[in-house]
């Protein structure tokens, strides 16, 4: 299962209407846009989040994956009539989570590249993108709470037959079933990525030395949220490092360049290395399939390079 979000605005009434989302072939500058090239990526079981006016309306699930449609009879208002469509059964939110409101939770799972949303918490002006399973967790957490916790609530306030009604709703298991496959996804992955990882490092943390299993976490160079799922399952993309250096190298405090060496960032005193079992200059032994991604975190998760 995937995920993805769609930013309908003023198509959102005629779309669910139809349950269907849809995209031009072709943009009005004559160019593929990229909403073209990521729905056809859509498969039966997908789920998509539907993004109106600065608020998650609704979730859905994919029943017929992308084909070449033309543009729907009740929305034909446009030169453009070649698209592709998927068909989708929506979900509607009794209460919208309004996405500047979770903001701040919600930016660390934003991807840097093909992100929905700008740094201000509005909507970017494309038509579809990825949503990555931590970024879908982070909106289901939201979605439950805003719909069903608060529902929970006021059935104390119900006669039995309201009751089984709302727990009937079939939002419920929906969102149930998306969040349980979302964690999956991740749990899977993470596994077969670690056993990968392990052996390429001699199962010992390359800055102390450290061998015990239990204290080992295999660390992402590109983080899950930017990786493509090939790249999430690649063994270069990553290295092994006990729980402390994890920690460092996945806030960006530390990162490693193409040859190994390791850069600390200024926020870390040099009369604190010893503290934190680090030492200037140090170079670990990599992997020539490891630069590309090394190069990727040290440009774009090293704290010291990023914008102020």
């Amino acid at each position: 299962m995937n995920s993805f979000i769609v930013m309908q605005g003023t198509t959102y009434q005629e779309e669910r209407h139809l349950g269907i989302i849809w995209s031009p072939q072709i943009d009005k500058s004559g160019l593929v846009p990229h909403s073209s090239k990521l729905i056809q990526e859509i498969k039966n079981g997908d789920r998509i989040f539907h993004y109106v006016k600065g608020s998650i309306v609704a979730i859905s699930i994919v029943k017929m994956g992308c084909q070449e449609a033309i543009r729907p009879q009740r929305n034909r208002n446009h030169k453009i009539e070649n698209g592709y469509l998927v068909e989708t059964e929506y979900r509607e939110l009794e209460i919208p989570l309004n996405i500047r409101d979770h903001f701040n939770e919600i930016t660390q799972y934003l991807p840097i590249k093909y992100s929905a949303f700008q740094e201000d918490g509005t909507g970017n002006s494309g038509y579809l993108y990825p949503c990555n399973e931590e970024l879908t967790l982070k909106l289901l957490e939201y979605i439950s709470m805003l719909n069903i916790f608060n529902a929970d609530e006021d059935q104390l306030e119900l006669s039995v037959d309201e009751v089984i009604a709302k727990e009937r709703n079939p939002l419920q298991a929906l969102l149930a079933e998306t969040e349980s496959e979302a964690k999956m996804k991740i749990r899977c992955g993470q596994q077969k990525f670690r056993k990968l990882v392990m052996p390429l490092w001699n199962h010992h943390c390359p800055l102390c030395g450290i061998g015990m299993a239990a204290l080992l976490q295999t660390s992402y160079a590109k983080p899950w949220k930017d990786s493509t799922d090939e790249e999430r399952l690649n063994p270069y993309n990553g290295l092994l490092l006990c729980y402390n250096h994890d920690a460092l190298y996945e806030k960006g405090l530390i990162t490693f360049d193409g040859q190994g060496r390791i850069h600390i960032s200024q926020q870390i005193p040099e009369e604190e290395y010893d503290m934190y079992r680090l030492e200037k200059g140090i170079k670990v032994a990599i992997h020539p399939e490891n630069k590309p991604y090394f190069k990727w975190h040290k440009k774009n998760v090293f704290v010291d390079n990023k914008k102020i």
